[in-house]
């Protein structure tokens, strides 16, 4: 077995510098420029910025200090570095680079910038030592320099109770050229045990104003807590190894937090998460987001849908377009009745079974509040313990749309003649039209599915982006908007018998993926292995719309582009105290790190 090697490599940040350097602080280091400034899409927090001058152009290491309390991380960048204000910056390094490089880029105009929690119209002191080095690691000879400031904070626009002792930045950019409203966004978020007392209960979502800088509260919600609370007891990994000094973890908590954002098109902007609060109190928001009854069998509401899910399988049953209320869309024609069934698959003598077929043995989970509502199921399929699958659905205020992601994970090898995801079924007489994008003919297809042949198939490729049902005489329409798809498998390689997606019609008119589906193929009583250790996923956004006069699937064309255009999301959080100063990682066999007696010349 190979023997684990501990690795530890430290590299000094800032000033825990030997006594023996040379102190200059008073001449020798020139602050150009110094302010305090509102957090912006490329500095996305409280902040100062300073812009250095040095005597000559030098290897450094920097440090500051802001009312005699030494902060625990600076970002160093080049003079010549120049990023856009208003776009989320492109260059970091984080605290393990600076434990862990050994920089010897020469600096001659450098500019800082630091994360401080400034309070608007207050003067703050702040110090900044640079540490002149003639190579990478600290010695002796080197030359400190340092110069003071104060600066005045702005004043006029309030920031946040400062009850909220910490708080994360994260970054949302839109890409499509589409300005989004009450966009639901969701972000997973680390804390340490001793800042939280109730997540649900203390964190705040605030919005920057781009223009004037102002906050302003966003509907939040806090759901799927998780904690780690196990220390590393910085024991030996190895007999005769040296008792650890630095921990590998550190106990954490995990949350994710949805909530509501505006943002302009092709534009980026700053919201910031507040946590940290003992006394807070509890805050409720209010959307058009409501969810009623019990699991598996919810009934789900906002301004735009009703969606009722089946009461055994949790699956959906029933969709109502509040714009068009006398033409809900169904099916109830065959076995389990839902509109939604897969995943399935057949391995005869056995039943088809779908994940529809649930009857409440399958598991269940749901999160509810004013931003997301979920339903979401998983278990063996029916009579099939080789196979797991899962189906979770979201839904969100104010908004035509929902989500659905179905996963299908094969246990033991199966035969089977039919593996099928991403069916939809809806009783015949509610459509009469179908559409869908070809990528091969490179365009709109519309079929007259009402008077189609019974079992009829209208084959697409198994990646097609959109597909929708509606109907002329009503106007309502139900489509299928494509967000992900992938199949894999890990104990053998892919094995699927020529994959497609196809429309077919009887006593009801329904769409599906074939992953395998030698059921419908020329030999139909050939079986098609699934082998142990594939996988397959799916997710869709399911749109309910009013069809649009002259282009029936008009909205749905405008949606998919939305929809799969999703805001792009960056984190940004403050290097706390207790991170370390150098960097512990574990290397799995001996031998070098590749940073042994790093020279490669000044640049």
């Amino acid at each position: 077995m190979n023997k684990l090697k501990l690795l530890l490599l430290l590299c000094f940040l800032g000033f825990t510098m030997p006594s023996q350097a040379k102190d200059n602080p008073t001449g020798g280091l020139k602050i150009s420029g110094i302010t305090l400034g509102y957090p912006h899409p490329a500095i996305p927090f409280y902040h100062f910025k300073a812009d250095l001058e040095l005597p000559e152009a030098s290897m450094i290491e920097v440090e500051a200090v802001v009312d005699g309390k030494t902060l625990r991380f600076v970002n160093l960048y080049r003079g010549d570095v120049r990023e856009e204000a208003d776009k989320p910056s492109y260059i970091h390094r984080p605290p393990s680079g600076y434990a862990l490089s050994q920089d010897n880029t020469l600096y001659k105009n450098p500019f800082i910038t630091a994360w401080v929690k400034w309070e608007p119209g207050k003067t703050y002191k702040i110090e900044i030592k640079v540490r002149l080095k003639k190579s990478v690691k600290p010695s002796p000879g080197d030359k400190i320099i340092s110069a003071v400031a104060d600066v005045k904070a702005p004043e006029g626009v309030a920031v946040f109770d400062p009850a909220w002792k910490t708080y994360k930045s994260v970054v949302l950019s839109e890409t499509a050229g589409i300005g989004r409203k009450n966009e639901t966004v969701e972000v997973l978020l680390p804390f340490y045990p001793d800042e939280t007392t109730d997540l649900k209960r203390e964190i705040r979502v605030m919005a920057v104003d781009p223009s004037d800088h102002s906050l302003s509260e966003v509907p939040s919600q806090v759901f799927e807590i998780r904690r780690y609370t196990e220390k590393d007891s910085l024991n030996p990994l190895e007999e005769g190894q040296p008792k650890r000094q630095i921990p590998l973890w550190m106990p954490t908590v995990t949350c994710k937090v949805a909530f509501l954002a505006d943002v302009p098109a092709k534009s980026s902007k700053v919201f910031l998460i507040y946590y940290n609060n003992p006394k807070a109190l509890t805050k409720s928001h209010l959307t058009d987001l409501r969810v009623q009854g019990e699991l598996p069998g919810l009934s789900i509401d906002n301004d735009h849908l009703n969606i009722v899910l089946h009461p055994n399988s949790g699956h959906i049953d029933e969709i109502t377009l509040k714009a068009n209320p006398a033409n809900p869309l169904f099916h109830r024609m065959e076995t389990n009745g839902a509109i939604h069934w897969n995943p399935g698959i057949y391995v005869p003598p056995r039943a088809w079974t779908h994940t529809a077929d649930w009857k409440l043995e399958q598991n269940k989970h749901s999160v509810s509040g004013p931003v997301l509502v979920t339903g979401e199921f998983w278990g063996h399929l029916r009579n099939m313990p080789e196979v797991d699958a899962s189906v979770r659905y979201e839904f969100f205020p104010g908004v035509p749309y929902f989500f659905s992601t179905t996963d299908m994970r094969i246990n033991e090898t199966v035969q089977t003649l039919a593996l099928r995801n991403a069916e939809i079924v809806i009783k015949r007489e509610l459509i009469t039209h179908a559409a869908w994008y070809d990528v091969i003919r490179d365009k709109v297809m519309t079929y007259d599915v009402l008077h189609m042949a019974d079992l009829t198939d209208l084959k697409m490729e198994a990646d097609l982006p959109w597909i929708t049902f509606y109907n002329e005489e009503t106007g309502i329409g139900f489509a299928g908007i494509n967000l992900e798809y992938a199949n894999a498998s890990l104990e053998s390689r892919k094995s699927l018998l020529n994959p497609y997606f196809y429309i077919t019609g009887g006593p009801w008119i329904y769409w599906t993926r074939a992953l395998s589906l030698s059921f419908l193929a020329s030999n139909m009583q050939q079986v098609i292995p699934a082998p142990k250790g594939s996988f397959f996923h799916e997710k869709w956004a399911y749109l309910v719309y009013q069809t649009d006069r002259e282009t029936p699937y008009k909205p749905v064309i405008e949606w998919a582009k939305r929809l799969t255009n999703p805001l792009r999301i960056h984190l940004e959080e403050e290097v706390d105290e207790r991170v370390s100063r150098t960097l512990v990682e574990v290397y799995m066999d001996e031998g070098k790190s590749g940073w042994e007696e790093r020279e490669t010349g000044n640049h």
